[in-house]
């Protein structure tokens, strides 16, 4: 087997995304781990959380106890008696999510026991510890005086810690850090020796756990602490209020740090001084917490103001901001590179999926080239001298043209006959279609006739279309949404005319919009049986770019053409185990949904009919009868907009419909229904600082 990159499966333990095809089943089954984490059906051990009550262990109590409740584990949470009761503020939440019976029934797999700190209560024997999951406050001494309690009554318990900063060689445990918000955020930074049957159970039950280095912090606070204070720097520089900083911080990193550490609570001031304050004495002034972040550590209070003034706040110097924000953060990112705190996809990613970066902080590095990045840190250094006396690597950003730099969302492998492309990244975006095409160009050097599209079983759960901030130049120049549209279809047909057989797999909960327009290419499609998918451009509204007005159409029989335009034109999504014949070809759970993906791609007897593309002009209806009425104006617009689409981009031969539709896309992007829409609205709120 050759690899581009690791896959980030292998970090975990599970082996390849190939491996998982020719096996025909997942790499671990998620009874049988259970049975090894928590005991044998009839006599189930506990998962204990201690610090139950809290922001961290009640919506942790809520995510693992939804999960872990078909199994009869009981989840047994522990704190003071006088801690505010978490967990019950979930369960609106858990009912709106479940139903009420099904709430009702996870509730009541929790239970809650008190105790004073120091002894552990009598009760907790008659559930049989096997897993704690510590969430304690970030006292060091706290934390290992619990294990030792732990470990003194129950010394086969196996600890895990969410701290946000002590690392496994001070703790003496490992770490499973998690990320906010904490009921539903899948991402856990995981630190052990090896992967662990509970690190891999994490996976078979639907979290994402992800494998980092031992190191003070972790990737995510390095990156969302740092991101804050380098905020906060820019305050006490600047003057300029809190929540105009962090309009400025949204628009070129992402994330509103300052207004988060209100959303969360008084305590995330502690944590993100606590990590810095680490940070700091291991790591030298880069790190170091401001006056202003030390006096909220204590006092809780809230950095926005109650009493915002009305009047604006202008930014004089864009590049002394852009410095003052990037520069620490590239500063930072260096630190972790040189101690290689993780693959380079795993850093990427956790800055997207946990710290609400728009971009992976290696993508954006990527983007700017290493002599910009540079320039931009020595452009920080003169603005905070002191953080050019430690931890600056800029040898780090020499290695760029390496294959973990350059495909940090897209992955290839291959076994000298069948190519798997796997994405890591739920959206579409800019870096995804160069990624494909870097990965479609090494599996035709390689010689591979024969490839499968899919996601990568572990940082991706879904597809979820295209990454709408990618359209927000394109709202005011034709020519950016042209070049959307086109290049971007232009790389999904590679999967139609560059391979013999292709198979496009749905391996997640959705498929949608521009993800299903790129699966649409592909020879045939597979999919779970369970899973949504929809095209629901005109509900933003937009018109679908990468051939989704006609590529469909050419496959479907004509009589399903109905469907297939009701389904554009509503925005609706469908089950796949509904969408076969027409829109996809096959459904199934998994394993056999698995097997039919290596029947088709090695050539074998699968039983399907090729659905092929009709590269003539072809008629389709110009109406839909029982179309319900459009909700409002935007979308009625929208659905002329795709209709005209339709009909331009189906009546010319598919040499020509390729710019047609793109073309089409592109000047529905310049007008006032899409710019007063959802993508317009975002745009204005996020760029119209």
């Amino acid at each position: 087997m050759k690899q581009m990159r690791q896959t980030t499966l292998q970090t975990l333990g599970l082996g390849s995304v190939l491996d998982i095809f020719q096996n025909g089943k997942l790499p671990v089954n998620e009874s049988e781990l259970v049975d090894k984490v928590f005991g044998a059906a009839g006599s189930r051990g506990s998962l204990v959380i201690s610090g139950g009550n809290g922001i961290v262990g009640s919506g942790k109590a809520m995510q693992l106890g939804a999960r872990l409740h078909q199994y009869n584990v009981p989840i047994v949470t522990i704190d003071l008696p006088d801690a505010p009761d978490g967990i019950g503020q979930h369960y609106p939440g858990l009912k709106a999510s479940f139903g009420a019976k099904q709430a009702n029934e996870i509730m009541a797999s929790i239970i809650k026991l008190n105790y004073d700190g120091a002894n552990l209560p009598t009760e907790l024997g008659m559930f049989k510890p096997r897993f704690l999951l510590e969430a304690i406050p970030e006292i060091l001494s706290l934390k290992k005086s619990h294990y030792d309690m732990m470990w003194k009554s129950f010394p086969e318990v196996e600890i895990r810690s969410v701290t946000s900063g002590f690392p496994n060689s001070e703790l003496g445990v490992g770490v499973l850090h998690p990320s906010f918000p904490h009921q539903i955020n899948k991402i856990w930074e995981v630190v052990e020796k090896e992967p662990s049957d509970i690190t891999k159970l994490f996976w078979a039950l639907g979290l994402i756990p992800v494998p980092v280095g031992d190191y003070w912090s972790f990737i995510l606070d390095v990156l969302f602490c740092g991101i804050t204070l380098a905020a906060i720097r820019f305050h006490r520089a600047s003057n300029m209020p809190f929540w105009k900083i962090d309009k400025f911080v949204r628009r070129l990193v992402g994330p509103n740090p300052i207004r988060a550490h209100d959303a969360i609570g008084p305590g995330a001031s502690f944590l993100t001084w606590s990590c810095l304050h680490h940070l700091a004495e291991m790591y030298g002034e880069l790190f170091r917490p401001i006056p202003e972040l030390v006096r909220r550590k204590e006092s809780g209070e809230n950095w926005y103001s109650s009493n915002r003034p009305t009047v604006d706040w202008e930014l004089n110097d864009e590049e002394a901001f852009k410095s003052w924000m990037w520069g620490p953060l590239f500063q930072m990112t260096s630190l972790m590179l040189l101690e290689n705190r993780a693959p380079l996809a795993h850093m990427n990613a956790i800055g997207e999926l946990c710290a609400q970066f728009t971009n992976g902080i290696l993508a954006t590095i990527r983007g700017f080239g290493a002599d910009k990045v540079i320039n931009r840190v020595e452009a920080y250094h003169k603005l905070h001298p002191e953080a050019s006396k430690t931890c600056w690597y800029p040898e780090v950003f020499q290695q760029m043209d390496s294959p973990e730099w350059q495909q940090l969302y897209v992955n290839a492998e291959h076994d000298g006959k069948v190519g798997v492309v796997t994405i890591s990244r739920e959206s579409l975006n800019w870096d995804v279609i160069n990624e494909l095409d870097r990965a479609v160009d090494w599996l035709k050097a390689e010689g591979i006739s024969r490839v499968i599209l899919t996601g990568d079983f572990h940082l991706s759960t879904q597809m979820v279309g295209a990454d709408t901030t990618e359209f927000f130049p394109a709202l005011e120049d034709e020519n950016a949404g042209f070049n959307v549209a086109s290049s971007w279809a232009r790389t999904a047909r590679r999967f139609h005319d560059e391979f013999d057989v292709s198979v496009g797999f749905i391996n997640g909960k959705r498929c949608l919009g521009g993800m299903m327009e790129l699966m649409m290419h592909c020879h045939y499609i597979v999919s779970l049986d369970n899973a949504q998918l929809g095209m629901p451009e005109v509900t933003l509204p937009v018109v679908p770019g990468m051939e989704g007005c006609h590529w469909a159409l050419r496959k479907a029989d004509p009589a399903d053409y109905p469907r297939m335009i009701e389904l554009l034109l509503t925005g609706k999504f469908t089950r796949a185990t509904n969408a076969t014949g027409w829109l996809i070809d096959y459904a199934a759970p998994m394993e056999d949904a698995l097997q039919k993906v290596w029947q088709i791609v090695t050539g074998g007897d699968n039983g399907l009919p090729l659905r092929k593309v009709n590269a003539a002009a072809i008629t389709v209806p110009k109406d839909v009868s029982g179309l319900p009425p459009a909700s409002v104006p935007a979308i009625e617009a929208g659905r002329k907009a795709i209709m005209d689409c339709i009909q331009a981009s189906c009546g010319v031969p598919l040499s020509q419909a390729l710019e047609i539709q793109a073309k089409h896309s592109a000047g529905f992007m310049v007008t006032k229904a899409c710019q007063n829409g959802q993508i317009g609205s975002n745009a204005k709120k996020i760029m119209d600082v």
